[in-house]
């Protein structure tokens, strides 16, 4: 994408590569084949009309001649202006998919290339635009799901608690021994860690609310709902991501403190957009670094507790979650694999 402004943009002061609206359309073949049609119905009803008649005498059959020959050259034209309308709708969401891909692009070429050189103000402008509205959704689905799990007597704490909390402390409040939980069954934990599908998966909210009863699962979905929600303001959603998934094996060697090389295969996420942005993120944001480090710890800590316990099904149950994704991605990033 050029950075010089064609002479049109130029005009309206907005930079090439942003949207804009596309002109008014002039007669297309759709009017076209309308009109024809209409006129054929007009002629042959008309004529059918006055040489044969209605057969009802009087001004009722006057109206009846008059709505067999209006009322199907109207539904004619409901169809060609439906279809007209369609077309633009199409028309219009083509150009605004480009736009939006051109607006990503510029900013992965901006992070990966570190340039320091001001982005031009329209372009800038809308990508702040997009982030407050990415942000602002973020915001509506965190305070959604908070409202959800409070009908069951716990909410999500949006600050992170210190590790110490919880590597300290090994017996519940009020002296109940750590023996009298409830223990949390593996596929409420697996399915906790893919979070709600939508408002209406009441077992999804369910499993969720049985997994923040146990401390450590708490600490592990509060981070990850932490980073999910940092990564959605950059457009990244685990949901886009289709990683390589990793055999069993490798999931168990990494629960056993293997690191490096020896389980690279669990940073399958190959998404150079999405690696490039979340690099820049950890760069340049520290409270995002921040987050992503403290993840990180839970993750490992929390899957090595599991793993022991888990069968190869569970474990590649578990790798499908999104907060799996979401270690695969951060995981490479960070330097988890290399």
């Amino acid at each position: 994408m050029s950075d010089k402004p064609q002479n049109g943009d130029r005009s309206r002061g907005r930079a090439p590569g942003l949207y804009d609206p596309a002109p008014p359309q002039g007669v297309t073949g759709i009017e076209v084949v309308g009109a024809v049609a209409s006129a054929l119905w007009v002629a042959l009803s008309a004529g059918y009309v006055l040489m044969v008649g209605t057969g009802i005498p009087g001004a009722a059959g006057f109206v009846l001649g008059l709505m067999v020959i209006v009322l199907p050259v109207a539904l004619i034209w409901v169809s060609v202006l439906a279809a007209r309308a369609a077309r633009t709708v199409r028309t219009e969401s083509a150009r605004l998919g480009a736009a939006i891909d051109a607006l990503r692009q510029a900013y992965v070429v901006q992070q990966q290339t570190g340039r320091t050189e001001a982005l031009n103000p329209a372009l800038a402008k809308r990508l702040d635009e997009i982030a407050r509205a990415q942000a602002a959704m973020d915001a509506r689905l965190t305070l959604f799901a908070s409202a959800h799990i409070a009908e069951g007597g716990l909410a999500l704490d949006p600050v992170a608690e210190p590790e110490a909390a919880d590597d300290d402390q090994q017996a519940l409040s009020l002296g109940t021994p750590p023996e009298a939980q409830s223990r949390l069954s593996n596929a409420d934990f697996i399915r906790a860690l893919h979070f709600p599908e939508t408002a209406e998966d009441t077992e999804g909210f369910a499993a969720l609310r049985r997994a923040l009863r146990d401390r450590q699962a708490a600490h592990l979905i509060q981070a990850a709902q932490d980073v999910l929600t940092l990564l959605s303001q950059d457009g990244i959603y685990m949901d886009d991501l289709r990683p390589d998934m990793a055999r069993p094996e490798t999931w168990r060697a990494f629960g056993q403190g293997a690191r490096g090389r020896a389980v690279a295969a669990l940073g399958g996420v190959h998404d150079r957009a999405a690696l490039a942005m979340t690099a820049g993120r950890m760069k340049q944001d520290p409270i995002f670094r921040d987050a992503v480090h403290h993840f990180l710890r839970r993750f490992d800590k929390t899957f090595a507790a599991f793993e022991p316990q888990a069968s190869d099904s569970e474990i590649n149950d578990f790798a499908a979650t999104r907060t799996a994704r979401a270690f695969m991605l951060l995981g490479r990033v960070a330097g988890t694999f290399d």
